[in-house]
């Protein structure tokens, strides 16, 4: 016969495993416990032990018995992260800040690829489908774009999986969790801090296929229309992603060479859609004859190590108070794990200013 303790135990280990598609974050008291299944207090604390030694609670004096987020078979606690490449400036710290913390909870972390594409994050999901996952983080692909790969996410889904989205959610798919950043709000400080160094035409080069992209544009174009700025449609350069895959793997420059040779014209700054760009957009102009800041000013997003090792030092926007979009969101796929109710973020940025932009006053 199971004892009274262990059939508390599976109950409540249910609960904290969402095996009853129902996830608790924290337990009920010892004394509401025992109310509920009308044992004594020594058989609850039997039962919370039992659930404390399978890493599942951990107890806090006085507060009570909280969901660790993991599940007793270690083959479960499997963590699946989709990232477009690993040639991007910004991966090893985006990997690292997912990593550490997940692990340190406790949780296997592996890393997939979708290299910018589709068919290939179709490819990782239909992969995924049979594993035991704990949770999932996706750096969504050319998230400007309608995604055809919902029916696999709706599969996952289906598992009560703790998903959340990098950057920005898919159009097309119901409400998820996503950790972001103020890209309209960014873009807008951007031109306004050109607008007071006395820059009157400015240019931007934006990524097409993905919404801080085009978050970024308008808040370009939304800012130089309420400042009275020149600009054109001519002084717009539109890269994608397959051009900055070629970029990253091959350092071809072509479209940020034609940008300056057909389109740069007049214009005395140019915002950037990362520190990526920036950082080879300067090189391009060095080779053109131009000067960074004398002849143009150059400013971008991110405030990445390239800023440092960019001739100038990039003048950049940084994440306010340190935040990072892989903390971010690690604590929220933590909290979901746990049963806790987690809200997207949208991060705030702040400038930091570096030689690579001048004042025209």
């Amino acid at each position: 016969m199971i004892p009274k303790y262990q059939r508390i135990a599976d109950r409540l280990r249910a609960q904290l495993t969402g095996e009853n598609h129902i996830r608790t974050m924290k337990l009920p008291t010892e004394k509401e416990l025992c109310a509920r299944y009308g044992v004594s207090r020594q058989t609850v604390r039997q039962a919370l032990a039992v659930l404390e030694a399978e890493g599942l609670i951990e107890r806090r004096q006085g507060s009570g018995a909280y969901a660790t987020g993991l599940h007793p078979d270690a083959s479960h606690n499997q963590i699946a992260i989709l990232l477009p490449t690993d040639s991007d400036y910004t991966y090893a710290r985006l990997r690292s800040g997912l990593q550490a913390p997940l692990v340190k909870e406790g949780f296997a972390v592996s890393f997939f690829l979708t290299g910018s594409s589709v068919a290939k994050e179709r490819e990782i999901l239909m992969q995924l489908q049979p594993f035991p996952l704990r949770g999932l983080i996706v750096d969504t692909v050319k998230n400007a774009l309608p995604n055809p790969n919902l029916d696999l996410y709706e599969k996952l889904w289906a598992r009560q999986l703790p998903t959340v989205f990098l950057h920005a959610a898919y159009e097309n798919f119901p409400p998820r969790t996503v950790i972001s950043e103020e890209n309209f709000a960014g873009a807008t400080y951007l031109t306004q801090y050109l607008a007071q160094q006395k820059h009157t035409h400015i240019a931007g080069i934006f990524q097409n296929d993905t919404r801080p992209g085009i978050e970024r544009y308008l808040g370009f174009t939304s800012a130089c229309a309420a400042a009275g700025l020149t600009w054109s449609d001519d002084c717009i350069c539109w890269y994608s992603a397959s051009e900055l895959t070629a970029l990253q793997k091959k350092q071809t420059t072509g479209f940020l060479s034609d940008f300056i040779r057909q389109n740069l014209g007049a214009c005395s700054a140019v915002i950037c859609q990362n520190d990526e760009i920036a950082y080879w957009l300067i090189k391009e102009l060095v080779l053109t004859g131009k000067h960074v800041p004398e002849d143009v000013s150059v400013v971008s997003f991110d405030n990445s190590f390239l800023c440092d090792f960019s001739v100038p030092g990039i003048t950049s926007l940084a994440h306010r108070g340190n935040a990072s979009i892989a903390s971010a969101a690690a604590d929220t796929l933590l909290a979901q794990m746990r049963g806790q109710t987690a809200a997207s973020v949208s991060l705030r940025f702040e400038l930091i200013e570096r030689g690579s932009c001048i004042s025209l006053a």
